[in-house]
Order: structure tokens, then C-alpha cells, then sequence
């Protein structure tokens, strides 16, 4: 009945994961241990499993749509490697009841995040040393698969202020995002996702698309520090994964076509009331 049960949750996960590019892995911890019958900690490993192997998956085929900027998505990965260790190790110290109510915080933020999203009055303007900052990247981003952010210099060796910054924001919010992906076992998308609008001004459609590459390269650094000490329950993450790939592909096709505004609402209200359920389970 578990294995079952799996099928359409690991489907739910990947179709959330292709169509609004983040959110979806959030639920993949939840529906291990409640549903699935995973403890915590073993359920983070097998979560970081599913979310790598979906969103790979999903970054391919948005690749494949010329809607992934291989280039700053991987420097955005990078940016949060030392988080992902960092948050692996917390992990470990934490207690299961802890790790379920701090979990809870985070499905909160993140719908708050994807609602905000979804409103364009409530996303700060980006500012114009930003937008000047991806100007330059305009023809890069037209062809598919990998733009650059050329650097702006002031003065011969010397790079200017908007240059530091925009490399300082990137760098904090990807070691925020490999935090949480290393400690709570999730991609951290609805950081990601606005923050390669607001920062590099990319379109939803590719900041959709190279959010899956990070959230892949995240959960593979995170999977690869966990996996020696915190063994995965294979029967119950394989048929769980192979869910979520056809979700992930199923969800890229409808994410193209439906309005994504609407599909990250009714997403946002389902991480409240899943958030509300851990909670009182974890208080209990």
C-alpha cells in the first residue's frame, strides 16, 4: 500500500519541480516520513535521492528548450557548496522532532516566497546596477544552453561596485540555498527562482530552467556528504523517483503551456496545509 502510495506523490513532486521550477522537493520529506514511513534523517537522504534525479532530468529538458543558462547556474551551485556541507553536519546533530518543526518554518517561507512570486506589485524592482549588469549578457542569453555576465571594470584590474555586489548577492543566496538543501534535504527553488530574476533579470521561463541545475547540483553535493553515514531505503526512493521523473517531465510540458502564477498558488496553499500537518505532528 506504501509503494502505492508513492506513485502519485513522487508525481505531484516532479510535476511541481518542471512547472514552476522549485517547491516540489519541499514535499518529498514530508510524504517519506509520514507517508512512507521513513524516519527524519533517513528520509532527508532518500529526499536528496529523488530531488537530484528529478531535477537532472528536468534541467536537461529545459536545456534542451534553450531555457537554462548553464554558466551562472553552476557558478550559483558553487556559491553553495560550503552551505550544503555546512548544513549536512547540523543535520546530524539535531533531533528528529526539531529537524520536522524547523521543517515546517521552511514549507511556511517557501509558500510565502512562491506567493509573493506570483505577484509582480510584491517583487522588489530590481535595481538598475543590475539591470545594466545583465544587459550586457542580452546576446549570450539568446542562444541556448549557456549566457555570461560580462564584469564591469572601472579602472585597468579593477572591478566596479555593481560587479562586487552582484557577485556578493549570488554568493549569499547560494550558500543559503546548499544550507538548506544539506540540512532540510531540499532544492531551495523558491530562493533560486527570484533570485535569478531580481539579480541577473532572467525571464521566468529560464530562471525556471536553470534552477533545476542548481537544485541538482546541490542535492548531489549534499547526497554525496550523507550517503557513507545515512543509508537509503532503496525500495521505498526508487519507485518514489521514478514518479517524480515523469512528473518532472509532464510538469516542464504544462509549466510551458499553463499560466505559472496560477500553478505556484495552488502549489503555495498545498505547502501551508502539508506545514500545518508536520508541525502538529512533530508538537505532538
Amino acid at each position: 500500500m506504501r509503494l502505492l502510495l508513492s506513485m502519485p506523490l513522487g508525481l505531484l513532486i516532479g510535476l511541481a519541480l518542471g512547472s514552476v521550477g522549485g517547491g516540489g522537493s519541499i514535499l518529498a520529506v514530508p510524504a517519506l516520513v509520514y507517508v512512507m514511513g521513513l524516519a527524519p534523517k533517513p528520509a532527508v537522504t532518500g529526499s536528496l535521492v529523488v530531488v537530484a534525479a528529478t531535477a537532472m532530468v528536468g534541467a536537461w529538458l529545459h536545456w534542451r528548450a534553450g531555457r537554462v543558462r548553464v554558466a551562472q547556474g553552476m557558478w550559483f551551485g558553487l556559491a553553495g557548496v560550503a552551505g550544503s556541507l555546512l548544513g549536512s553536519r547540523l543535520n546530524a546533530a539535531v533531533s528528529p522532532a526539531l529537524l520536522l518543526a524547523a521543517f515546517s518554518g521552511v514549507m511556511v517561507v517557501a509558500a510565502w516566497r512562491m506567493l509573493a512570486s506570483t505577484k509582480a506589485h510584491d517583487l522588489p524592482r530590481r535595481p538598475a546596477w543590475a539591470a545594466q549588469m545583465s544587459k550586457s549578457a542580452g546576446a549570450q542569453q539568446a542562444s541556448p544552453g549557456i549566457g555570461t555576465v560580462e564584469a564591469r571594470v572601472d579602472a585597468p584590474g579593477r572591478l566596479s561596485r555593481s560587479t562586487v555586489r552582484l557577485c556578493a548577492e549570488l554568493a549569499g543566496a547560494g550558500t543559503v540555498v546548499g544550507f538548506m538543501t544539506g540540512f532540510f534535504g531540499v532544492g531551495g527553488g523558491f530562493i533560486i527562482v527570484p533570485a535569478l530574476v531580481l539579480v541577473l533579470g532572467f525571464d521566468m521561463p529560464v530562471a525556471i530552467g536553470t534552477s533545476l541545475l542548481v537544485i541538482a547540483f546541490n542535492s548531489l553535493v549534499a547526497l554525496a556528504t550523507r550517503v557513507a553515514t545515512t543509508g537509503v531505503a532503496w525500495r521505498i526512493v526508487v519507485p518514489f523517483t521514478i514518479a517524480g521523473l515523469l512528473g518532472v517531465v509532464v510538469g516542464g510540458r504544462l509549466g510551458h503551456r499553463a499560466s505559472p502564477s496560477r500553478l505556484t498558488r495552488w502549489f503555495a496553499v498545498l505547502l501551508i496545509v502539508v506545514a500545518a500537518y508536520t508541525l502538529a505532528r512533530s508538537l505532538g
